[in-house]
């Protein structure tokens, strides 16, 4: 495969995966207003109401509390299921190829969007998520697309490309979330949605707008790929194993008997959940500690977003032939440890960010370059399955860590999820240190497809 056909597929693969995550995230910043808004319309003897005495129960009277361990259960259902299904997508897309699974998942994105911006009950809301989790397996099967694509040499560089959509499109999808609500939600028939969730389980709501934006979002990803995504996978390299079949991730796992796959798969699961449990108490500590609102918040955030982008952008693809993956990801491991301290003893906006710098650029290190080694580790006809089994690790971690990250925190104290998560890390460190070196089997297929 020449190189600029190689460039023109991580071209449509960023776009891909950079405008699905925009639509994903643009959910974001309305969890507290849909807390209140199903709340009023169910009433307190409905499933949301035996929900929030639950975590009434749990975080007490603190309203800020409720409505972001209820963000967090939403966005922990929708992690479940991607954990259960990117693994299933990746199989998938070893045995028919990338084009059709892209084509599969986006199809069930759109119409989850599509019951979102109905869903006038919350357990037509919960179906919306349950589904679109299901269904987001695009990110590891374009990642797949990348592998298919690329040098061993140049693996890494494919992975931050993937890395650096991702971090823009969860700097504008909250954006676009918060500018929607607000342009729908002083809308005269506001009250007339209100009342229309009581009586229909179908209907318009106060977040239809931010939902018809995620779906026409999709819709173009949708029809971009069908019309300009090439199949990458060729039929003679498309794996015909039955074992690929499991929807049970840790089974798919077991197949995956290459050196350094399952320790690596172990270093992604135990470090992002510490980040998640981090990323997950953020805004607590801030607002606790330095009087921080939507807009500082918003800023603090977008400051992430753009160090890793640019991290994942610009410095991994230039790092990671000199220096090589796994000497990368142990420097992030390494840093994102004294961010966390930092952070946990953050008392002004300096100290606070300066955390947050080395935690930013620790992880775009870390990301790509343990996705590149899974790649590396595994043979071309089973590209999708590590990666999807890879992404199935991340999405268990963002289900749990914030669980986690929540019970420190309330529990324990503001500080503890920093300095437990800082300890924490040692573990993941301790076991990239043994991570062994990579194959020099040919990076992208076989000789007459793949870039030598």
């Amino acid at each position: 495969m020449n190189e600029v056909r190689s460039r023109s597929i991580l071209g449509l693969v960023f776009l891909t995966v950079f405008l699905d995550i925009v639509g994903f995230s643009i959910i974001f910043p309305l969890f507290p207003e849909m807390l209140d808004y199903y709340f009023s319309a169910e009433g307190a003897e409905s499933f949301i109401g035996r929900v929030v005495d639950r975590l009434q129960e749990f975080a007490g009277e603190d309203r800020n509390a409720v409505q972001t361990l209820f963000g967090g259960l939403l966005g922990s259902v929708y992690g479940l299921l991607q954990f259960v299904f990117a693994t299933f997508w990746g199989g998938l897309s070893d045995r028919i190829g990338r084009r059709p699974v892209l084509l599969i998942t986006l199809s069930g994105t759109v119409l989850a969007y599509i019951l979102w911006s109905l869903s006038a009950s919350f357990w037509v809301l919960i179906f919306a998520r349950v589904l679109g989790g299901a269904m987001a397996g695009n990110i590891s099967t374009a990642s797949a697309a990348v592998a298919d694509t690329t040098s061993n040499e140049n693996r890494a560089k494919g992975m931050g490309i993937v890395g650096m959509a991702i971090g823009l499109g969860f700097i504008l999808g909250p954006a676009l979330g918060a500018i929607f609500f607000a342009l729908t939600k002083p809308n005269a028939g506001a009250e007339k949605l209100a009342r229309l969730g009581e009586t229909s389980a179908f209907g318009a709501h106060p977040f239809t707008g931010a939902a018809i934006a995620s779906c026409v979002l999709a819709l173009a990803n949708l029809l971009w790929v069908a019309k300009r995504f090439p199949e990458t996978l060729p039929p003679e390299r498309r794996g015909q194993s039955q074992s690929n079949r499991s929807l049970n991730p840790f089974a798919r796992l077991r197949t995956l008997a290459f050196p350094g796959v399952i320790r690596t798969n172990l270093v992604y699961f135990l470090y992002l959940t510490a980040f998640a449990a981090i990323e997950f108490t953020l805004t607590f500590l801030a607002a606790a500690r330095l009087n921080y609102g939507h807009t500082e918040l918003a800023q603090m955030f977008v400051f992430v977003g753009f160090v890793i982008a640019f991290v994942q952008g610009g410095l991994v693809r230039r790092f990671a032939p000199r220096y090589g993956e796994a000497r990368l990801a142990r420097f992030g491991l390494a840093l994102t440890l004294p961010g966390f301290v930092l952070i946990g003893l953050a008392n002004n906006g300096s100290m606070l960010y300066s955390g947050l710098a080395c935690m930013a650029v620790g992880s775009a290190f870390v990301m790509p370059c343990l996705s590149a080694l899974v790649s590396r580790y595994c043979p071309p006809d089973r590209q999708g399955l590590a990666l999807g089994t890879f992404r199935s690790m991340g999405s268990l971690s963002r289900a749990i860590g914030p669980v986690i990250g929540a019970l420190l925190y309330w529990r324990f104290g503001s500080a503890s999820p920093y300095w437990i998560g800082a300890g924490f890390l040692l573990i993941p460190l301790s076991l990239a240190l043994a991570l062994p070196p990579t194959p020099t089997r040919g990076s992208a297929g076989n000789k007459t497809e793949a870039m030598q």
